[in-house]
């Protein structure tokens, strides 16, 4: 199993220290053009998480391929993911073609905070198949009506995984005027409580496709690794407890071990088979 961050929610370019804790860094999503974001209020801290709006900010393609991208293999001395967006399935596939020497790409197939609506996720997954020959995982959102089909889909057009799962759309009012907090007025929620969703997501895909999925959502302690695998989760991702507690990825793995022992298994590989055991999963 491997240890990442969620995309968006660690700046390895000024905490070289902490993506290196982890076994691989999943960059922020990169569009084709610029992008500014939205106007802020962008954030907002609510119970049980967080609200963004941050709306893909991002320097670009060309300046993310000609500065950023060597200035991070400079920095780590872990493999690097790319995460990929855009509006059309065009706009993916170029990206995609345009990226060598990573490890894997990340398709933001699901973002909230975008007006813009691109293509079927499908339809997306076929064009970067045909563009690459890297590793493609599909960053899925839990709120459509059935997520494993969207999953198969993206599976039969070439996905090699999934991401799950990404934001849901939450909203925050000030507590004085009663209006929303972020400027956009609603946003993506992460955090503690969206844990259930997610292992909802994870559990329902891995039955699904039997693909390795990246699980992430809510993840705060060992014991939150340990229930994502056991849903079907291959390796996980750590998102908003980056911002609260930059040690999570030293933290995590020691409360892992310790949970491990508790379970009476030697490792995370086999809490993994002790869930499955017997489900019948796809080959």
């Amino acid at each position: 199993m491997k240890l990442l961050n969620a995309s968006g929610c660690l700046d390895a370019l000024t905490a070289p220290e902490i993506a290196n804790r982890l076994d691989a860094f999943v960059t922020k999503t990169i569009t084709p053009l610029p992008r500014d974001g939205n106007p802020p209020v962008r954030i907002a801290e609510v119970e049980h998480g967080m609200l963004n709006a941050i709306g893909l900010a991002n320097p670009g393609r060309e300046r993310f391929l000609a500065q950023t991208l060597p200035r991070l293999r400079g920095a780590l001395d872990v493999p690097i993911w790319v995460s990929v967006g855009g509006f059309s399935a065009r706009d993916y596939a170029e990206t995609c073609a345009a990226l060598e020497d990573v490890e894997a790409i990340e398709l933001n197939l699901s973002c909230p905070n975008v007006d813009e609506a691109p293509e079927s996720a499908a339809e997306i997954v076929s064009a970067c198949r045909a563009a690459t020959t890297l590793p493609l995982y599909a960053k899925l959102s839990a709120a459509v009506a059935d997520v494993a089909a969207v999953a198969l889909a993206v599976q039969s057009a070439g996905a090699d995984g999934l991401s799950l799962i990404n934001t849901v759309r939450g909203m925050a009012l000030d507590e004085r005027t009663l209006k929303p907090v972020l400027a956009r007025g609603s946003g993506g929620l992460s955090g503690p409580a969206l844990k259930p969703i997610a292992l909802h997501a994870i559990h329902a895909c891995y039955r699904a496709t039997g693909s390795p999925i990246v699980g992430m959502g809510g993840v705060w302690s060992g014991r939150d690794v340990v229930e994502l695998v056991a849903a079907g989760a291959s390796h996980v991702a750590l998102g908003t407890v980056l911002f609260a507690d930059p040690d999570a990825p030293t933290r995590v793995r020691a409360e892992l071990v310790e949970e491990c022992s508790r379970l009476a298994v030697a490792g995370v590989d086999d809490v993994f088979a002790r869930a499955h055991e017997g489900a019948g999963i796809p080959a």
